[in-house]
């Protein structure tokens, strides 16, 4: 995942030969969805890719958020999970929260 500046959270970049370490959630509902594309909002594209599940030498066919831009100037380095949880969590599920309780406001969280 990649660092966006000015942001706490990653993007996906489409690049070949490329790992991003995440979980696959399984039987959400058009609803749920319809709450996922929101969030997501303008800035990432939902698109199918394929993912190698650790556990097992399965692969599926998944459908993934990945930033819209590539060539976005503002990303820079890479993401680290561990480094955002203990300094952004709290404050970015607050946040989350507060915009899906506002459904007719138009920014991104």
């Amino acid at each position: 995942m990649i660092s966006i500046k000015g942001c706490v959270y990653p993007a996906i970049l489409p690049v070949e030969n490329k790992k991003v370490n995440g979980k696959v959630l399984s039987g959400i509902t058009v609803p749920e969805l319809d709450i996922l594309d929101k969030f997501e909002d303008v800035e990432y594209e939902r698109r199918t890719v394929d993912v190698s599940m650790t556990d097992s030498s399965n692969s599926l066919m998944v459908e993934a958020y990945i930033w819209a831009d590539q060539s976005d100037p503002n990303l820079y380095g890479e993401w680290d999970f561990e480094e955002w949880e203990p300094l952004h969590k709290e404050s970015f599920l607050k946040m989350t929260m507060e915009e899906l309780e506002q459904p007719d406001q138009s920014s991104s969280i």
